[in-house]
C-alpha cells in the first residue's frame, strides 16, 4: 500500500478561517485536502497528516516556540511514518509573518533546506526512495484578525511560488502551484475554506499519482 506524508502548517492541518486571534478550529476531515487527495487516489492509498499550525520552513519562532521549526519536524515525520512513496511539503506562509522580515528569498532557501534534508541517503534508504511535491502555498493577504501578524506580506507572498519551482527543480522534485488551484478566504487572508480544500486536494491528488511508482 503506497504511503503519502502531507507535510505542513496549518493549512495542511485543516484550520478554519480565525475570526479570533488564538482559537484554532478545524475542518472535518472530509473537508482537509490531504483527505481529499487520499480519496481521490482511491483505497490502497493511506495516508500520514503532518501539519502544525504556525510551522514555518526552518526557522525557530521567537515568540510561539523552536517546535514549530519545519526542519525539527520534517526529521521526525520521515523517521516516524517510513516506508513512504510521497512526501509533499507546503511550507512559506509563516515565514511570511511581520516578526521574520523574511524575503521570498530566504523562504525558499527554507524550503531548499527541507528538501536537502528528504534526500539525504538515510532518508531515502529508509523507504526505498520516495517522491517529493513541492506545493507553494496560496499567496497570503493581509485581512481580519491575522493582518498584524501579516504585514507586508501579500506582495512577498506572490513573489514565492516562481522561486519555490525552481527550488524545486534543482532538486529533481515535483512542483505544484497551489495558488492555481485554491485562493485564501478573505476572512483571514491565510486559511482555506472547504471549496478550497478539496480543489486542491484534487490537484495534489493528480500530482501524486504521477510520482507514484
Amino acid at each position: 500500500m503506497p504511503v503519502l506524508l502531507a507535510f505542513g502548517d496549518s493549512n495542511t492541518h485543516g484550520t478554519r478561517p480565525m475570526t479570533r486571534v488564538g482559537v484554532v478550529e478545524r475542518h472535518a476531515p472530509a473537508d482537509r485536502w490531504p483527505r481529499v487527495a487520499r480519496a481521490a487516489l482511491g483505497p490502497d492509498w493511506d495516508l500520514a497528516e503532518d501539519g502544525l499550525p504556525g510551522r514555518t520552513t526552518a526557522w525557530d519562532d521567537p515568540v510561539t516556540g523552536a517546535h514549530l521549526n519545519g526542519i525539527t519536524g520534517l526529521r521526525m515525520a520521515l523517521l516516524s511514518h517510513a516506508p513512504l512513496d510521497v512526501l509533499t511539503i507546503m511550507l512559506g506562509t509563516n515565514d511570511l509573518k511581520t516578526r521574520f522580515a523574511a524575503p521570498p528569498e530566504r523562504i525558499a532557501g527554507g524550503v531548499a533546506a527541507l528538501l536537502d534534508l528528504a534526500l539525504l541517503p538515510e532518508m531515502q534508504a529508509r523507504s526505498g526512495g520516495f517522491g517529493i511535491l513541492v506545493i507553494a502555498p496560496p499567496p497570503a493577504a493581509e485581512a481580519g484578525v491575522l493582518a498584524a501578524q501579516f504585514l507586508g506580506a501579500a506582495d512577498k507572498a506572490r513573489a514565492l511560488a516562481p522561486l519555490l519551482a525552481a527550488v524545486a527543480a534543482s532538486r529533481g522534485a515535483a512542483f505544484l502551484n497551489a495558488g492555481d488551484h485554491a485562493a485564501v478566504s478573505p476572512v483571514d487572508g491565510v486559511h482555506l475554506d472547504p471549496a478550497a480544500h478539496h480543489a486542491l486536494g484534487h490537484a495534489v491528488a493528480a500530482a501524486v499519482r504521477a510520482l507514484a511508482p
